[in-house]
């Protein structure tokens, strides 16, 4: 008698498992938000139709610093870079070790001709990188062609989000 009951017990937990499995919501039902949709766009470099869909978030949102990463960054990919800088010194004000910013606004100083600041960004990564990271590796290579007399070569086509 006391098998049957154990095993009644197993049985039911088993099923409520699984009930509770298939009443949970998955990436295939789950509908996109404004800020997924625009961070697609930005990783697939339409930065102009990335801009207006992040300006939204941050209309729900003003302290999203990633959507204000993203936004700097892809007014940074169009050539707008005082705007770009605006929007990196936001972010860098609400969360000073944002990696992605950190890296972005490097890249940004390499672009302007502006090494010596670009090296700063590089010295706050190291700090904020304890065993490393990819905005570091990245903004330092930049840092090495441009300093080869390479120029800005436009690292960083693929953006990174939060950090």
């Amino acid at each position: 008698m006391l098998n049957k009951v154990l095993m009644a017990f197993v049985l039911s937990l088993a099923l409520a498992t699984q009930t509770w499995a298939a009443g949970s919501s998955s990436k295939s039902t789950k509908r996109a938000s404004t800020y997924d949709i625009a961070e697609k766009a930005v990783k697939a470099g339409d930065y102009k139709r990335a801009i207006p869909l992040l300006r939204k978030v941050l209309a729900k949102n003003s302290n999203h610093y990633d959507a204000m990463n993203y936004l700097g960054f892809s007014h940074r990919q169009l050539g707008e870079n005082d705007i770009a800088l605006d929007y990196y010194k936001k972010v860098l004000a609400m969360k000073p070790e944002h990696r992605g910013a950190n890296e972005y606004l490097g890249e940004l100083y390499l672009k302007e001709g502006k090494l010596d600041l670009a090296k700063k960004q590089l010295a706050r990564l190291d700090k904020i990188c304890t065993f490393g990271c990819k905005e570091f590796d990245d903004l330092k290579a930049a840092i090495k062609v441009y300093s080869a007399g390479g120029g800005f070569t436009g690292f960083s086509k693929q953006p990174q989000s939060a950090n």
